[in-house]
Parts: structure tokens; C-alpha cells; sequence
């Protein structure tokens, strides 16, 4: 049973961000460095992505939100983030129309772009009437705001879907999934997880989504005994359990910023190997680490931290990464720059802005080497 729901669409394709797709929109952008973008699973991913969560629920936000998308696409960043519950549907939305804009004019097509959007909110029902639907009990729901249960979550991916006027999501992240983990136990939430990866690989088979995973704010950077800690192997090893080798559980998202810089200095993530006498090994490492071990591409968000970023850019820092950029640049350079990074997002409503931060793509990404030199492990 689906909640009923309304939104504008344009016309629907039925296509994702594909190789041959991404490597025509890299090739418009020969001019930027090479390294701006990066391939994982087939794609060529910009690495500065543009996120969709703040702003007033209005026509001139959603005015500005279009034409700022619209000119992030034509400056060279084709990863788009948003989320079913960012200003109440109305950032998906805006997401449609500027894409459907572009795509109806012939300037861009569908398979050049990664679209990724999030669910496990409630944004457009109470709890209550998502329980008389049918799609959840009671007990799946938590603080009465969010959950993941299954038939909610293809609920929320039809409601996505319809905002965004799309066919098909290329990525589609349980958001901040470890916020039921303050109210239930980590076995009951091993299990919902297992159950919500279980209906994403069938809605993956049945060509909703392309790839899945979480996207959190606390979980991927806590330490091991935060009660909201997540442990990217146990993820890797359940995603391993319910859709094979292959599976689609491909993205995780967290903030990482030179005031939150957990993902790649923090070593909170266990990885297991099996030594020479068959006794398994365990060793610490940053997130970043991890998620590359587990072939697992990490977005990073939160770049400039709603602009908290700005007064607090160290001089060292901005010496090794440019004196001539502003703070908000050397601020997404550090974050594209960091080894392990595949994009880094940064909220931009304002064209200004777009023009401001994309001009960070045209500069080479520190090399790894040089990254790792210069910037070591924060007390």
C-alpha cells in the first residue's frame, strides 16, 4: 500500500549516470585538470558535488536552488545530493526542475549525472497514518520520526522518485540510520539494517535505484564506544550477506571539514584479516581507509559546515593549498584534496556562489603524497 502523494514532473527517463554517459560529460570539461574527476564503478564522478539542504520552502529558494544547480552543472560538477525531508520536499523538487529544464533543452543528458537522494524520515505523513497504511508498525518507528522499515522505504523511493521526475536513482542512502540506535539495541538495529539492505538489492534488481547506503552525521565518525557508532565492516559484511559479491551497497556519506576532520585522522574503524596461522587480525583505521579497503566510495559532506568553516581556516593550511583562494575554497580544496575522498559536497543556492567554488576545479587536487606530508594526524 503507497501513500498517496503529488508532485511536478517532466518527463521521465529511464536511464542512470552510465560510463559512456559520464565520460561524455568529463570530456566537456578537457580543460580542468584530469584528476577533478574520479571513476568508481564505471563512472566519472566530479569531486566537488553540490548539495540541496538549506533554505526557506518557497519560490525563491527553489528559484535560486534551480539556477544554481543548473550552473554548477555547466561549471563541471555532475554529483547533485539532496533528500526527501531537505525543506520538505521542495529541495528534490527543485532538483527535477533543473534537470528536467536541461534535459528538455538538450544541454545535459540523464546518464551524465550522478543524482543521489536519501530517505527514512518521516517528511510527508505522521506516524500514525504510516501505520494505518500499512507500511510500518508502531515499534519500526522511532521518536515517532524516523524509520526503515522496508515497504516505507520503497514508499519513500516512489515519493523521491515522483519529486525528482526521474526513472530511476543512481544512489539512494538510509539517512543517518544510526539515530534509532539512541532507542533500540544493536541487535534489533543489525536487523533492521539486514532488512532495509534486503529491500534495496530488490529495488536495485528492479531497477529503481542503482546503488545504496548510509549517509550519516554521527555514526561513520563516532568512536567504538559511542552508543551511535557504526562499524563500516560490519555494513560491507551484511551488504556481503543479502546481495552477494556483487552487491549495490556502494556509497557512505559523512561530514569531514578542517573543523571535523574524524573520517580521515580518527582511526574508529576495525578492519579484519585473516594472519598466516589463521587467527583473524584487527586493526584501527580512518574511515577513509576502511571505505576504500571495502570498495566502498566515500562522499564527503558538510564541506564548509554551514559557513563555520569561514574564520577558522589555518594560515598553514592556506599557504599549502593556495594564499590567493578564499577560505571557502581553500576549504573544498582541503576536503577534495584528502586521499580517500571521491567527492566532496558543498550546499550552493546562490549562483555566486557556484562560480566561487567550482573554481576550485580547476585546480590540480594536492597529490596524495604531498597530502600526506604535510597534513598529520590533529590531537
Amino acid at each position: 500500500m503507497t501513500i498517496a502523494h503529488t508532485a511536478t514532473r517532466h518527463t521521465a527517463t529511464r536511464h542512470t549516470a552510465t560510463d559512456a554517459g559520464t565520460t561524455r560529460y568529463r570530456d566537456r570539461f578537457a580543460h580542468l585538470p584530469a584528476a577533478h574527476f574520479r571513476q568508481r564503478y564505471g563512472l566519472w564522478l566530479s569531486s566537488l558535488g553540490i548539495g540541496t539542504y538549506l533554505g526557506a520552502d518557497d519560490a525563491a529558494t527553489d528559484a535560486a536552488y534551480v539556477a544554481a544547480l543548473q550552473a554548477a552543472l555547466r561549471a563541471g560538477c555532475n554529483v547533485i545530493d539532496t533528500a526527501i525531508n531537505y525543506r520538505g520536499m521542495a529541495s528534490e523538487r527543485a532538483v527535477g526542475r533543473a534537470l528536467g529544464e536541461l534535459f528538455d533543452a538538450g544541454e545535459f543528458q540523464r546518464d551524465e549525472v550522478l543524482v543521489c537522494t536519501k530517505g527514512g524520515y518521516l517528511t510527508h505523513t505522521s506516524s500514525a497514518r504510516l501505520v494505518e497504511a500499512g507500511l510500518a508498525t508502531a515499534a519500526e518507528i522511532v521518536d515517532d520520526a524516523h524509520c526503515l522499515a522496508p515497504d516505507f522505504l520503497s514508499d519513500q523511493i516512489t515519493t523521491s522518485l515522483g519529486n525528482l521526475g526521474l526513472a530511476a536513482l543512481d544512489v539512494y542512502y538510509l539517512h543517518n540510520p544510526e539515530t534509532q540506535l539512541a532507542r533500540i539495541p544493536p541487535d534489533e538495529f543489525m536487523a533492521r539494517l539486514r532488512a532495509a539492505f534486503t529491500r534495496l538489492e530488490a529495488e536495485a534488481d528492479a531497477g529503481r535505484i542503482r546503488f545504496y547506503g548510509v549517509a550519516t552525521w554521527q555514526g561513520l565518525r563516532a568512536e567504538e564506544h559511542d552508543r551511535q557508532y557504526l562499524p563500516l565492516f560490519l555494513l560491507a559484511r551484511l551488504a556481503q550477506e543479502v546481495g552477494g559479491a556483487q552487491h549495490r551497497c556502494r556509497f557512505v556519506q559523512l561530514p569531514y571539514n578542517l573543523t571535523m576532520p574524524e573520517a580521515f585522522f580518527t582511526r574508529n574503524q576495525v578492519m579484519e584479516r585473516a594472519a598466516d596461522d589463521g587467527a583473524t587480525q584487527r586493526q584501527s583505521v580512518p574511515l577513509l581507509a576502511a571505505a576504500v579497503q571495502h570498495g566502498i566510495a566515500a562522499m564527503t559532506s558538510a564541506s564548509l559546515r554551514q559557513t563555520q568553516v569561514l574564520g577558522r581556516v589555518p594560515a598553514s593550511v592556506k599557504q599549502v593549498l593556495g594564499p590567493e583562494l578564499s577560505e571557502a575554497q581553500v576549504a573544498l580544496h582541503f576536503a577534495r584534496s584528502t586521499p580517500g575522498v571521491t567527492t566532496a559536497l558543498v550546499g550552493m543556492r546562490q549562483v555566486e556562489h557556484v562560480a566561487e567554488n567550482l573554481a576550485v576545479a580547476a585546480l590540480p587536487p594536492l597529490p596524495a603524497t604531498d597530502f600526506l606530508k604535510r597534513f598529520t594526524r590533529r590531537g
